[in-house]
């Protein structure tokens, strides 16, 4: 627990103190105690009342650094040392470092610098015990200013303890002031070395060596999504996870629900965890690393509970700073858990440098335009391109040997890799999860880089020519040679708003954040079959009945896959509801019109375990697909966790934007038995603003869509199947593709009848289809015709949009 520091009164000003509290010091103490220090300070100033637990200490001042540094006549010898000083040349930052830091350990602090910090350690092992463990960190001056991160360039020891220990750990601060890493990073950002100084943290350990701590971020990473916290998650003290040895557990909570007091986890993914860093007790060295049983690895290292706590205090944190500094400041945050007590802590908080300095107004894509063998994939961080020459480096001391534009490839990197990561056009690393150094720098640089590949050293060797694509979601994938690629800028800044609304189909949850960034009104078609496929992979049935499986080896893959599941039918309800959370979340409020499973037999047999529960159809196209299978004993149970799903986004998550879509619905009556089903499973149409919508994709759909109308909430066109079944062809038969065409007048009248119908009787209508992106005629027919909505492909919304407000005249 946090324990007050009772703070003595004293004749010397704060700026003139050698010492201070963290009590004392709060974010416009900066230039006092430098931005790690002062933000300490800060929360537990102002955010202990709230429930924030952030452990106490005291920091040594950076008017103490300058008394060092004056009384000990060392600024003139520092400067004579950097006279020839080119952090370009990697020897000669070495060797300069290395002399800067000699001459400040070779130097022994002043008589009152040193009492200072002894009388303070011994108030401190008053309160918490004899020799009190402690964590000593460097807190820069210039630290944490809004567009250059210093975090990391300095040294942190942990595990300290003893007045000698912690004499000698905050001398080491000082010396890291001069780094080779923190030499490079001021020349290259322009600060002056002289004008920046140090200030040391000295604050009570949290005992997460006993249980786990991590690294959260108030907003996503990868695409600046505002309203996320990622929390990342790993066994032991934080510095594995914040130096990318180990891959963390990760976890993303949707912030504006969560303030309304939902349970928003959107998306739990297990890490290796394969390391546990702890004190070496009795041992020679402070912490050391140890091996993770299998059994522990397996698990998520954090509960629903604490996520959640977690994901609060994130939003406690970001809403202080934004308010103190009078922006929208998204925050960078290390976390720890007591294994003694149980407690959560945050043990810092700095600002988000990289997202939050980006220009908004542009939206650039990056795309492959040929392929080649895949190397290595890992998770990717950074949605660009990159490429050139890998170099294989597995030391630091062998640093010099890269060359700029090439590949960086190792097993992890930290600060001090740093010199030649700036001149990297891609870095690939064996650990690491998307909080790790190399991943914080690769974004801090604009350079793409994929980490916890595992085996990126074994497979790529120095001089191989590769491709680094960071381009397709949350895999990052290395290809063999220099592929061509393709770089799309689209300018934001002054687009039209029309009266039809454009929506967006999107099918992947990972892509869902960086597809919000597209200005629309919306998503018009998030399918399920997506999520199905590639994230829970397994025939729902499969599932609910997975003890009477009589495949032997599917039912091993499925117990694999869900390993962490006894109730087995619940692993497709946290999949299913997290996939289409995701969604819901990355565009909320605005609506996500979600289609229900519309697999056909064939596809749903080709799932983990299908071909036990699935009928052979000799046209599976017309066959058991979309509402008939809801309904049907065959299948009720494996629709009821669809519902189940989609029931927990809505009443657990808080994300109601979401309108369930049933597709493929014969008859008005399938209709009513559907919403029957759905009802029986918590989700009523009409309770809670609960909306159902129908596809209209059967000549049925418009022929009757009066009826249909008085059992729906809206429609949606899926022009791809109401073309064919309006001429009668399979659209997959190459013998009569050419022609399938949207633009038929038949199928043209089939759509003017359904828009007019569902006019008249007051109930939306829009179209999924890829019709008004491929032929700006057939978007202006669909606009003339008053159609409330286009949902498209997201590289068609824009050019979509534009047309349509064309023929809406808008800007004329």
């Amino acid at each position: 627990m946090v324990l007050a520091i009772q703070v003595q009164s004293s004749q010397v000003t704060k700026e003139e103190s050698l010492v201070l509290w963290f009590e004392e010091v709060g974010i416009s103490d900066i230039s006092l105690v430098g931005g790690k220090n002062a933000s300490l300070g800060e929360m537990i100033q102002e955010l202990t009342s709230k429930g924030v637990k952030v452990p106490t200490g005291f920091a040594t001042t950076a008017y103490a650094y300058r008394y060092f540094i004056k009384v000990a006549g060392l600024e003139e010898k520092l400067r004579k040392l950097f006279a020839d000083l080119d952090v370009d040349n990697v020897s000669n930052l070495q060797k300069r470092g290395k002399q800067a830091r000699s001459l400040i350990l070779n130097t022994p602090f002043p008589t009152e610098l040193q009492a200072a910090i002894i009388e303070a350690y011994q108030r401190m092992c008053s309160r918490y015990g004899e020799e009190t463990d402690c964590a000593v960190r460097s807190s820069a001056t210039a630290e944490d200013l809004p567009d250059a991160s210093f975090a990391g360039q300095q040294e942190t020891y942990l595990n300290i303890h003893g007045i000698k220990s912690v004499l000698e750990s905050c001398h080491k601060c000082y010396a890291s002031l001069f780094t080779d890493r923190a030499i490079s990073y001021r020349q290259t950002r322009g600060f002056d070395h002289f004008s920046i100084a140090i200030s040391v943290g000295v604050q009570k350990m949290v005992r997460s060596d006993l249980a786990s701590s991590g690294v959260m971020f108030s907003i996503d990473t990868e695409s600046g999504f505002k309203n996320a916290a990622l929390i990342t998650a790993a066994y032991g003290l934080g510095e594995n996870v914040v130096q990318g040895s180990v891959n963390p557990d990760e976890y993303f909570v949707f912030k504006p629900t969560l303030k309304d007091g939902y349970r928003p986890i959107l998306k739990k993914s297990l890490g290796t965890k394969e390391l546990r860093m702890v004190y070496d007790l009795g041992g020679s060295k402070l912490t050391k690393n140890v091996p993770v049983q299998q059994s522990e690895q397996e698990k998520y290292c954090l509960t629903d509970d604490e996520i959640l706590q977690l994901a609060r205090w994130t939003v406690l944190i970001e809403e202080h700073y934004s308010a103190v500094r009078n922006t929208y400041t998204p925050m960078d945050i290390e976390w720890a858990k007591d294994g003694l007590t149980g407690e959560l802590f945050v043990v810092q908080a700095r600002p988000e440098t990289v997202q939050s300095q980006k220009t908004k107004n542009v939206l650039r894509s990056y795309e492959i335009k040929q392929y080649s063998d895949v190397l290595v994939t890992g998770r990717a961080v950074g949605a660009a391109i990159g490429q050139g020459k890998a170099r294989v480096i597995l030391d630091v001391s062998q640093i010099n040997l890269f060359q700029p534009g090439e590949v960086l490839v190792t097993n992890r990197t930290d600060p001090d890799w740093e010199p030649i990561m700036k001149k990297a056009s891609a870095i690939i690393t064996n650990q690491g999860g998307r909080t790790c150094h190399a991943a914080i720098i690769a974004r801090e640089m604009g350079i793409p880089a994929i980490v916890g590949c595992g085996d990126a050293t074994d497979v790529l060797n120095t001089g191989q020519e590769v491709t680094i694509s960071c381009a397709d979601g949350e895999e990052g994938k290395v290809y063999s040679g220099l592929l061509p690629f393709e770089v799309k800028e689209i300018p934001l800044d002054n687009l039209p708003r029309t009266r039809t609304q454009i929506l967006m189909n999107v099918g992947n949850p990972v892509q869902a954040f960086g597809l919000s960034a597209i200005p629309c009104d919306g998503v018009g078609l998030a399918r399920l079959e997506f999520i199905i496929a590639n994230y829970i992979q397994v025939h729902p049935l499969a599932l609910i009945h997975y003890h009477q499986l009589e495949d032997e080896q599917v039912k091993a893959k499925i117990g694999k896959l869900t390993v962490l599941y006894e109730d087995k039918p619940q692993f497709f309800v946290d999949k299913l509801a997290r996939g289409v959370g995701m969604i819901a979340a990355a565009f909320y409020p605005k609506p996500v019109i979600v289609r229900m499973s519309d697999f056909k037999t064939n596809e749903y047999a080709n799932l983990l375990g299908g071909k036990q529960f699935e009928p052979k159809e000799e046209n599976p196209m017309l066959g058991w697909r979309g509402a008939s299978r809801y309904y049907d004993e065959e299948y009720r149970d494996a629709f009821a966790l669809e519902c189940l799903a989609l029931k927990r986004v809505r009443e657990e998550m808080g994300l109601t934007n979401i309108i369930p879509m049933i597709p493929f619905c014969r008859t008005p009556d399938e209709g009513r038995q559907v919403l029957a089903e759905m009802a029986k499973n918590g989700l009523e149409r009409g309770v809670d603003g609960l909306q159902v919508y129908v596809m209209c994709e059967l000549p049925s759909n418009v022929i009757l869509a009066d009826e249909f109308a008085e059992v729906f909430d809206g429609f949606s066109i899926g022009s791809n199947d109401l073309t064919q079944l309006t001429l009668g062809l399979d659209r997959d038969s190459a013998l009569v593709a050419h022609i399938f065409d949207e633009r038929n007048e038949g199928v043209k009248r089939m759509v003017k009848m359904a828009i007019a119908t569902a006019k008249e009787k007051g109930r939306k209508i829009g179209i999924c289809g890829q019709g008004p992106s491929d032929y700006p005629e057939f978007a202006k027919f669909l606009v003339e015709q008053g159609i409330d909505s286009m949902s498209l492909n997201p590289d068609s919304v824009l050019k979509t949009l534009l047309i349509v407000a064309d023929v809406e005249g808008i800007g004329d």
